[in-house]
């Protein structure tokens, strides 16, 4: 089976799970989207061919991934005024301030986390420099730093939420399961055979795993005094 290239890089998620301690009120499917909206953007930027990347098995020890044309989806400013209309847009529907600053606080956090991650390829602004403090030249030093975050962020969503039913407790285990699952097959897994396969299996497993955060986290409610 071959991988997805892009990893599920599940640091990410672990934002997710862990915001919904700061804003109760935000759906999980909203935080999992704001925290993949670069990597969902990148995909759909890498199919129309507004951004590009190559294939390069050895680029760094944990992924096959030259990244070495992405502003629009991954330039600091461009996640800032991502997250700002991210979360202006769920201001307008909701009136929840705190959740909105949540919601852009995740869009920008990719950022942050593939700043430690990446070699040198992340621009603060397109055409601008490059920044990156390469945890990706280590396996086992990547490997275990986001299982660890995912196992904190996990934790802190469990501990906010309890299930109101059986699909929120056994669809959510489920989600977590598979979300490790992914990621270990995946660092484990031939690279894709082109970029084209990478954005569309990247942009459909990203979406399915969305829709999939906002079916059990909808039958799940916060704890009292949370």
């Amino acid at each position: 089976m071959r991988g997805l290239g892009w990893s599920v890089f599940i640091g990410h998620f672990a934002l997710g799970f862990a915001a919904k301690k700061p804003a109760p009120k935000v759906s999980l499917a909203l935080t999992t989207a704001a925290v993949a909206w670069a990597d969902i953007l990148w995909c759909i930027f890498l199919l129309l061919g507004w951004e590009h990347a190559r294939i390069v098995p050895g680029d760094t020890r944990y992924t096959p991934l030259s990244l070495y044309d992405y502003p629009w989806s991954h330039s600091l400013l461009m996640l800032a005024i991502w997250g700002a209309l991210l979360g202006g847009g769920y201001w307008l529907l909701k009136k929840d301030a705190g959740g909105a600053w949540i919601v852009g606080a995740c869009v920008v956090s990719h950022w942050v986390l593939d700043w430690v991650s990446h070699r040198p390829d992340m621009p603060l602004y397109p055409g601008g420099p490059k920044f990156g403090l390469g945890l990706w030249n280590s396996v086992a030093g990547t490997m275990i730093v986001e299982i660890a975050m995912f196992a904190a962020g996990v934790w802190i969503y469990m501990k906010t939420t309890r299930a109101k039913n059986a699909v929120g407790r056994f669809a959510a285990w489920a989600f977590i399961v598979v979300l490790l699952g992914i990621y270990v097959a995946d660092r484990f897994s031939p690279p894709p055979e082109n970029m084209r396969e990478l954005g569309w299996t990247g942009l459909i497993a990203t979406l399915v795993l969305v829709g999939w955060a906002w079916w059990f986290d909808r039958n799940r409610e916060v704890r009292s005094g949370n």
